[in-house]
């Protein structure tokens, strides 16, 4: 079994997740209960708090793929303690995705892990484990709209239900972005495995400018347009009204 190799103190859970973690629920409960004096103040941080667990997730499902992958080198990396500090770029993988959510409202896909590919055999393996990211993210939306699409609203507070359709707009926007098929983002991990040695030599000069290369085209209006009806489509079929989302958005962005 791979996973013999990994100590259970490289799997054993962060503190400093566990105290992300506590934000998430201790603001949760403030925008719930309206304990907050300025409801905007408990949004913001639910949502930031919740938003970087996401990452943590997102990241940690990378790891535990490759260690059943064959990878067993991410434990000891500190990958399965689901401590953000411990990540290849930890600037990348948190503190950018948090300021771009602060501006623009964007679930900017972060990175990294550093996998060593060489042990993990076979090419469907490989697929999985840039999949297991964005895969998290799905996942994510899909617990954040459950009582939209359940039909389970009666009795939510309507600052804790906006919060969560924007925390949920977050996620579709990860997801989305992140199994784009251009290089430097995990859908075109996903499909890299398959492509022939020529063409990902030709490819990989440009993984590092490739999540910048998307963000500018969001830049453009007519792009930007289209991406974020696509994702207030997706949010529209989970149950999500574009009016909730809007209003978390202005609830998160409480300063003037």
């Amino acid at each position: 079994m791979t996973t013999a190799a990994t100590r259970r103190s490289d799997q054993r859970i962060s503190p400093v997740f566990l105290g992300i973690l506590a934000v998430t629920a201790v603001t949760g409960w403030a925008t719930w209960t309206g304990f907050a004096e300025e409801p905007g103040v408990a949004v913001f941080l639910f949502v930031t708090a919740a938003w970087v667990v996401s990452l943590c997730l997102h990241e940690y499902a990378h790891a535990r793929t490759a260690l059943h992958g064959g990878d067993i080198t991410v434990g000891a990396k500190g990958y399965l303690t689901l401590n953000p500090l411990k990540y290849t770029h930890a600037l990348l993988s948190i503190v950018l995705p948090v300021v771009f959510v602060i501006m623009g409202g964007i679930g900017l896909p972060g990175g990294a892990v550093f996998i060593e590919r060489g042990r993990i055999p076979g090419r469907w393996r490989h697929s999985l484990v840039s999949a297991a990211g964005p895969l998290t993210n799905v996942l994510f939306a899909a617990v954040c709209t459950a009582p939209f699409w359940l039909g389970a609203l009666d009795g939510v507070p309507q600052d804790f239900r906006v919060a969560l359709a924007f925390l949920a707009l977050l996620q579709v926007t990860a997801a989305i972005l992140n199994f784009l098929p251009v290089p430097g983002l995990d859908g075109y991990g996903v499909i890299e495995p398959w492509l022939s040695y020529k063409v990902k030599r030709q490819v990989e000069p440009f993984a590092p400018f490739g999540l910048l290369f998307v963000f500018a085209l969001l830049w453009v209006p007519s792009v930007n347009a289209v991406f974020f009806d696509l994702v207030d489509a997706v949010l529209r079929g989970l149950g999500v009204s574009d009016s909730d989302s809007a209003r978390g958005w202005d609830l998160y962005h409480f300063w003037p």
